[in-house]
């Protein structure tokens, strides 16, 4: 069976959540980028609309509600290290309720908020491309 992101293009999606000039960061226990902090967010599955995946992997990953989102920019990730390309839909939100905390340990080693102006490295190009579209 062909996988997405290692065979062809996959379709993944991600969601910047911001708070009191914060944006909320998970550092990646696999590949794509192991050991590099990311924005919440994964793979769109089939018939599935990128915005509702976004909200979906962010409560699956951080444990938060998510609300109302809005796109923010594309992202396209060819990590020749990892032999994966994905072209990502990446969404921003203020609006959601919960403090995040690590659901997801097996893929996840860390959970918080950053300052906008005092990232973690290293940053995922996903990340760093939502990162830059906030400018």
């Amino acid at each position: 069976m062909a996988l997405p992101g290692v065979d062809f293009p996959g379709v993944g999606c991600g969601l910047a959540i911001l708070r009191d000039g914060k944006i909320l960061l998970c550092r990646r226990l696999k590949a794509p980028e192991a050991g590099h902090w990311n924005i919440v967010g994964g793979k769109v599955d089939h018939m599935e609309r990128a915005e509702s995946a976004a909200r979906r992997e962010a409560e699956e990953e951080s444990g938060l509600s998510i609300h109302s989102t809005r796109f923010l920019c594309i992202s396209e990730q060819v990590i020749e290290a990892d032999q994966q390309h994905w072209i990502s839909l990446i969404y921003v939100t203020e609006d959601f309720s919960g403090e995040p905390h690590l659901t997801e340990p097996d893929k996840l080693s860390d959970i918080g908020w950053f300052d906008l102006s005092a990232l973690p490295q290293p940053l995922s190009r996903f990340a760093a491309d939502a990162v830059r579209a906030l400018g």
